[in-house]
C-alpha cells in the first residue's frame, strides 16, 4: 500500500512491520539492544556479596552480582562447559560461587572458572578465558546499568547527557537525590505490544485528556495535549487544588528535601534510549525500565521510589502509587490496541504524528533510523 501525501502538520511513524515482523525484531536486538546501555535493576536488590538478579537484555540473559570485594559484576548467564543457564531463578544469592547444575562447573563472583569435575585432568584450562563472559556494568542513580557491546558507547555522553539536558541546569536531578531513595514498591507489567509503541506512547501526551482522566485532573496542563518533557528545563505544574500526585491530589509525603520551591508541585518526565523512563515528582521518583521479549511482547518494570523514612515508617503507599499505577494500566491498554492492527494493510505504510507528536519522529524515530539503518 503506497503512503499517502501527508499534509505539512503530519509526519509519518514508522511502516507497520517495525512493529510486527518478528525478523525485524531479531534485528533490533543486534542492533539496538545489544550495543546501547539498558538501566538493569535497583541496587537495593543486590545490596550484599552474592545476592544477583538476572534479566533478559535482547538475545541474552545476563546476571549481575555484588562481588565479595563490594563491586558489581556483570556475566552472561551462560555455562562455559555446554551452554546451561547457570542461574535459572531471577533474583538470588550465593554464598561463595555459581554453580551449574548440570556438570557442576563452579564459578566465583568474579566470573573466574573456580573448579570442575576432573579438572585436574585438564591442566591446559585457562580459569580466566574459561570464565563466565563478562558484561559492561555502571551504576548511576542507584541502579546497575548493562552493555553487551565489546566496546560500549560512552555512559557519560549518552545515558548521563540524555538526563542532565532535560533540565535547564544540569545539576537539577540531583535535587531528587534518587541514588538515596528507596524502593517503596515494584510492579511488573506484561504489554501485548511492541515495545516502539510503549516508547511513542511515553512520549506523548496527545491522548493524556482521552484516556487519563486522573492524571490531568492533577496536572491539568496535560489536557492541553503536549508533552513538556521534551522541553529543557520545563516541568508541568500541579493544578491549582492538587497538593500531591496521587488520585485525587491529595496525601502527599510533602517534598524531599533538596527539591527546590520551582520544581515543587510540578511533573518531570525524562526518556533514555531505548528502554527508560524517569517520572519525578516533589515527594517520589517512577523509575520504568522496559525488556522486549518477543515483537509483541514487552515487560516493563516500574519502581515507585522515596526518601527511607517513608516506607521504613511503615506508611501507607497504594495512595501514592495508585495514579501512575492506573495510568500505565491504560497506556498499556492503548497500546495493545495498536499492536493487533500493526499488520493491517491500512498500517503498512505507517501512521502519523500530529504537531504534538512530531517531538517523536525528531528524538526517537530519527535515533532508531540510524541505529538500526536498513532492514
Amino acid at each position: 500500500m503506497t503512503a499517502p501525501q501527508l499534509p505539512a502538520s503530519l509526519i509519518s511513524t514508522l511502516p507497520g512491520r517495525y512493529y510486527s515482523d518478528a525478523q525485524i525484531f531479531d534485528q533490533e536486538q543486534d542492533r539496538l539492544f545489544h550495543p546501547y546501555w539498558w538501566g538493569f535493576t535497583h541496587l537495593s536488590d543486590l545490596d550484599a556479596p552474592g545476592k544477583y538478579r538476572t534479566a533478559q537484555v535482547g538475545k541474552e540473559n545476563v546476571i549481575v552480582v555484588r562481588g565479595h570485594d563490594g563491586a558489581l559484576r556483570a556475566f552472561l548467564n551462560v555455562c562455559r562447559h555446554r551452554g546451561t543457564r547457570l542461574c535459572p531463578e531471577e533474583y538470588g544469592e550465593v554464598k561463595r560461587n555459581f554453580r551449574c547444575s548440570y556438570h557442576s562447573w563452579t564459578y566465583g563472583l568474579d566470573g573466574k572458572l573456580v573448579t570442575a569435575p576432573h579438572i585436574a585432568k585438564m591442566p591446559d584450562i585457562d580459569p580466566v578465558e574459561w570464565g563466565l563472559k563478562q558484561v559492561h556494568v555502571r551504576e548511576y542513580l542507584g541502579y546497575a546499568w548493562v552493555c553487551l557491546a565489546e566496546e560500549p558507547p560512552s555512559f557519560e555522553d549518552t545515558v548521563i547527557r540524555t538526563v542532565t539536558e532535560r533540565f535547564a541546569d544540569e545539576t537539577a536531578i540531583d535535587n531528587w537525590a534518587i541514588p538515596d531513595l528507596k524502593v517503596g514498591r515494584r510492579i511488573s507489567y506484561e504489554v501485548k505490544a511492541n515495545w516502539k509503541i510503549v516508547i511513542e506512547n511515553f512520549m506523548e501526551c496527545y491522548h493524556c485528556a482521552s484516556i487519563h482522566p486522573e492524571f490531568v485532573g492533577v496536572v491539568t496542563e496535560y489536557a492541553k495535549g503536549y508533552a513538556a518533557q521534551h522541553y529543557v528545563g520545563r516541568g508541568i505544574s500541579f493544578g491549582e487544588d492538587a497538593e500531591a500526585f496521587t488520585l485525587d491530589g491529595t496525601g502527599g509525603f510533602g517534598k524531599l528535601p533538596d527539591v527546590t520551591e520551582e520544581q515543587d508541585r510540578k511533573y518531570w518526565g525524562v526518556t533514555i534510549n531505548p528502554q527508560v523512563f524517569i517520572n519525578l515528582v516533589p515527594d517520589h521518583v517512577i523509575f520504568h525500565r522496559m525488556f522486549p521479549v518477543a515483537v509483541d511482547r514487552t515487560i516493563v518494570e516500574c519502581d515507585w521510589l522515596y526518601a527511607k523514612d517513608v516506607p521504613d515508617s511503615g506508611a501507607a503507599l497504594d495512595h501514592s502509587v495508585e495514579l501512575f499505577h492506573r495510568i500505565n494500566q491504560q497506556d498499556f491498554e492503548a497500546c495493545e490496541r495498536c499492536q493487533v492492527n500493526m499488520k493491517s494493510r491500512v498500517y503498512e505504510p505507517g501512521g502519523v504524528l500530529v504537531p504534538h507528536e512530531h517531538h517523536i519522529g525528531s528524538a526517537f524515530h530519527d535515533w532508531f533510523t540510524k541505529a538500526f539503518g536498513e532492514p
